[in-house]
Formats: structure tokens, sequence, C-alpha cells
């Protein structure tokens, strides 16, 4: 009786093995390679093609396809389709280039409604204009292929990411003059018990717009097995607002602060008012602050020639809040005592206001800068 004739049995190195081993329990892998990895690990145990496709719910023609694959060019392409035959659809580096340029643009800078590009829109604009801009090869050219050739050049034209320009020429100079003065405060205290200055910090900034809110009715309080939060209506009542002006001594802490109904020349002149009253006499008092209209205006001008060699202005440059320390006063004010506030009058929210400065003073907490002026990051304390 002649011999019949077998299919080679599949042999399995030991890495081979291992590696088949985790694509097969893989929740994340394509379902095809899991699906051809525990073929590959049946056939190696020497189980039949048919018993193998019996057991795995397939037919037989599929694992035969698997264990020839496997064979001849080895189990690592065997988890992965072939190349297919005829020539594959080729889109030419002309067109990538185009397809690219394009994204780089607004969809409104040539012609349509839309500010930023979806990848459907830049389809549908390429399969229209292909022919005509002279790339024929992305004619057909699918949303998801666009998608992955963006993902390649590391273009997302369908998000906005901000960035701060720098308005002000001398940027680099004026923040490296506010870091000198948090250098030379930061060296007063370190020396403060060994010395005797008299000169003091003021970081300064005006907080405009705090909203007087109203309930329109009680608020509930919260109760065990109905609500565990407290409950308001959803109505409100508004006021009006009103503007904080304050200052932060960066040596000891303290806040100098007035609630005003506006935050014009003339209320940051009052300001400087009580910030003379605040302070011997003989002391000189350097103020950061910011570019406000009402920091330079006439009316400014005019009363600090009243009191010469009182003040000295440190102002921090355009669009860069961030190098004042009262603005992380303000921060923590918002989150804390403004956050769900509600009052019955825009008098009781200056009374709050006040209140809520006096219970800083009483335990006053001094901000320490620790932005070295070499440094490209920043942080409070």
């Amino acid at each position: 009786m002649a011999n019949r004739r077998h299919k080679p049995m599949l042999v399995l190195s030991d890495e081979e093995r291992l590696s088949l081993q985790k694509i097969a329990q893989s929740r994340t892998e394509q379902v095809r390679r899991v699906e051809r990895a525990q073929m590959l690990l049946h056939l190696a145990t020497g189980a039949s093609v048919r018993s193998v496709a019996a057991a795995m719910g397939t037919n037989a023609v599929k694992v035969h396809r698997c264990l020839n694959k496997a064979l001849e060019f080895g189990v690592t392409a065997a988890l992965d389709d072939l190349p297919r035959s005829g020539r594959p659809a080729e889109i030419t580096s002309e067109a990538q280039a185009w397809i690219i340029s394009l994204a780089c643009q607004k969809p409104k800078e040539i012609g349509y409604s839309y500010e930023l590009w979806t990848v459907r829109l830049l389809a549908k604009h390429i399969q229209e204009n292909a022919v005509k801009a002279g790339h024929p090869s992305v004619v057909k050219i699918s949303a998801g292929t666009i998608s992955k050739m963006l993902s390649a050049h590391d273009v997302k034209p369908h998000k906005v990411r901000y960035y701060l320009e720098k308005r002000d020429a001398d940027f680099d100079e004026k923040m490296a003059q506010v870091l000198c003065v948090y250098e030379q405060v930061q060296f007063m205290l370190d020396e403060k018990e060994n010395a005797f200055y008299t000169v003091t910090t003021v970081s300064y900034d005006e907080k405009p717009g705090i909203q007087a809110i109203g309930t329109t009715a009680p608020d509930l309080p919260p109760e065990p097995g109905k609500h565990p939060a407290i409950g308001r209506d959803h109505e409100y009542i508004r006021y009006g607002t009103l503007s904080l002006l304050a200052g932060i001594d960066l040596m000891t802490g303290e806040v100098i602060g007035s609630v005003e109904e506006r935050h014009r020349s003339r209320e940051f002149v009052s300001f400087l008012q009580k910030l003379d009253a605040h302070y011997p006499p003989e002391w000189k008092i350097q103020i950061i602050l910011d570019n406000h209209s009402a920091h330079t205006s006439k009316e400014t001008k005019a009363y600090l020639e009243t009191v010469p060699n009182r003040f000295a202005f440190i102002f921090t440059p355009k669009h860069a809040s961030w190098l004042n320390i009262i603005e992380s006063f303000f921060a923590k004010m918002t989150k804390s005592m403004l956050r769900h506030i509600r009052v019955s009058s825009k008098e009781e929210l200056r009374q709050r206001i006040e209140l809520y400065l006096q219970e800083v003073n009483h335990s006053p907490v001094k901000f320490q800068w620790r932005y070295g002026i070499g440094s490209d990051t920043r942080k409070l304390s």
C-alpha cells in the first residue's frame, strides 16, 4: 500500500511559543491575530487541521491557509495577511505634500464657513479637487487614510492649542527685575533677625467683577437619608459687582485690601493713600503691579508727586500675571471663600470680603517665590 502524504508538523521554538501564547490571550490584539495564534498553538501539538477547525468553530480551509503560511514564511508572518497581488494604490509624495499643505490652512481661507477642518470635510475637498490640482492618485482617498497621514506628520488641524505671544518688547528685562525683587525679599526674610530694614514690598492687583448673587428661596441644609448636599434653588438674583483692590506684604504675609464699586485711578490713589497711612513715614514701599492704565494715569502720577520717594513701582511684563504673587491669593480666595457664595445685597458681599481679609490676617501666610531667573518653571509655596 502506498504511503499517504502528510503535512509536515509545525514545530515551534520556545520563544515562538511564548509569543503566540501572549497574543492568543491578549485582549487588545486584533481578533484575526488572536485566532491565528490559537490555531498555530493547536497545530503545534500535532492536532489535525480538521480537528483544529472543529475545536475553534471555523473551517478547514482557513486553518490550512494559516498552517501553509507558517511553514513557508514563518510563524510571525502567518499572523498577518500576506500582500495582495496586483499593483497597490500609490499616493505620490507630491500628493501627500499637497494634502498636508491643505491641512495647514484654515478652511475659511479656501471658501468654507468652517474655522477648523474635520477629517470628513478635508477628505471631501481633496476628492473634489484632486484632479484639478494634478493629484489623481488621491481622488478616492478615504478619511481614514487622511487621518493616518496627518498623524504620521503630527498635524492636528481639528484642534486648537493656545499660546501667549510676547507683546512686550522688554519682557525679559521686566521679568528679571521682578524676580530680583523677590530674591531681595527672600534675602531680607532670611536675615530679618540680624538686621532692620526700612523698605517693604507689596504685591498688588485688582480683582474686579466679584458678583453679588442672592438666592430666590432659602438653601436647604444637608439631611441624612434625603440629600447629602446643600439644596439650592436654581434661580438667583444678581445685585451687581464689586472690585477688590488688594496688596500682600511679602515680608509679613499681611493682606491690605479695599472693596470698591469700581477700580479706576481714584480708587487706586485711595489704595496708595491707605498704604501710606499703614506704614511708618520713613519707609519706602515697593509695589509689584501690572500695566493697568490706572497705575500710570495722570491722577496717579499727580499723587505720587505729593509723596516723593515714598513709592517705587515695579511693573510686570504685559500678559505675565503669573509673575505677581497676589494672583495666588486671589485664586485661593476664589476657590474657598467666594465659591458658591450667596448674599442678600452688595453691602453684605462687601462685609464678608472684609471679614475674610481679617480672617486671613489672623494667621498671615508668607508667599515665597521659588522661581530662579534662569529657570523655565515656576512655583509658589
